[in-house]
């Protein structure tokens, strides 16, 4: 059995689909399937069930992910300690959303500010993929909704964060103070790359519908709020998106949302079982900055 053989095994196991499994790990498929086949006949019981229509996860393959996962992170973990013992300054891996969003940045200079020797390395990744990574124990820390997070993850509502719509320059919201949710109802919006951002999508989508109704959806998504910002100044579309990542986003313009006013809210990620100096320092940095900022003051207003 080989080490691979176990990241393999569980990328299937969590995209529960050969080729995003494949793209995930940078192998070919056939190649995948075959050490996945491979694993199988080491262990002499069959992990998934397959057909040309889905793939799903045997009895025998639930039990041996949990135990593939802790290994896999016991791995990561001994690396951490040879590391360390042989004198390297800790590292500490952080999941980003995308590079706009000012949150983390604001946390990690004060995190930094308190273990000046600690190396943080940004890994620029959507939720769902921060869940993975922080479960194989290639992440330390990530950010973002926790709604729909994992067993095993654990995580700190830190700010509710104001949204609002991104409009182009001369477009007849730009005139508002304030943009009514309803008011979206007769405009295309777009919604980011499902597979990065299911959880913004799902807010977005949940606001509009609980307004009376089913946001137009624009053709075509982005991957990053750059992307989003340029589509939205060509006058093509509009995008719903939080006040933390409005600056530097030229030809457009931000109004918050309102009736109701809504807030996005952004929790710190962890490991359930990684109680490591570095990670508790984050959280504690997450939670003052918070209190300090005021930014949970709207928590009422909300919903997670």
């Amino acid at each position: 059995m080989e080490l691979r053989q176990l990241r393999y095994f569980v990328a299937v196991s969590e995209e529960l689909n050969f080729g995003r499994a494949a793209a995930r790990e940078h192998i070919v498929q056939s190649a995948l399937s075959q050490q996945i086949q491979r694993l199988e006949r080491e262990l002499g019981v069959r992990l998934l069930e397959r057909t040309t229509h889905y793939v799903a996860l045997t009895p025998a393959g639930a039990a041996f992910l949990v135990e593939a996962r802790q290994i896999l992170a016991h791995v990561e973990r001994a690396a951490q300690v040879a590391r360390t013992a042989q004198g390297t300054s800790p590292a500490l891996r952080v999941g980003i959303i995308d590079a706009s969003y000012d949150s983390m940045p604001q946390i990690l200079h004060e995190a930094q500010a308190l273990y000046p020797d600690l190396v943080i390395h940004q890994v620029e990744a959507g939720v769902p993929e921060q869940y993975q990574q922080l479960l194989d124990g290639r992440l330390d820390v990530g950010i973002g909704r926790a709604a729909l997070a994992p067993s095993g993850i654990a995580s700190h509502l830190f700010r509710q964060d104001r949204l609002g719509v991104l409009v182009p320059r001369g477009h007849r919201f730009a005139e508002l103070d304030a943009v009514p949710v309803e008011a979206l109802a007769r405009e295309p919006l777009l919604l980011a790359e499902e597979m990065k951002a299911p959880e913004f999508n799902q807010f977005t989508v949940e606001m509009c519908r609980a307004a009376g109704f089913t946001p137009t959806v624009h053709q075509g998504t982005v991957d990053s709020v750059h992307a989003a910002s340029a589509l939205v100044a060509q006058g093509r579309c509009l995008y719903c998106v939080p006040s933390s990542c409005i600056s530097a986003l030229p030809g457009t313009i931000w109004r918050p949302l309102t009736e109701p006013a809504s807030f996005y809210p952004w929790s710190i990620l962890w490991r359930a079982t990684d109680d490591s100096d570095h990670v508790r320092a984050v959280v504690t940095c997450a939670r003052n900055m918070s209190q300090r900022l005021g930014w949970l003051a709207p928590a009422n207003q909300t919903t997670g």
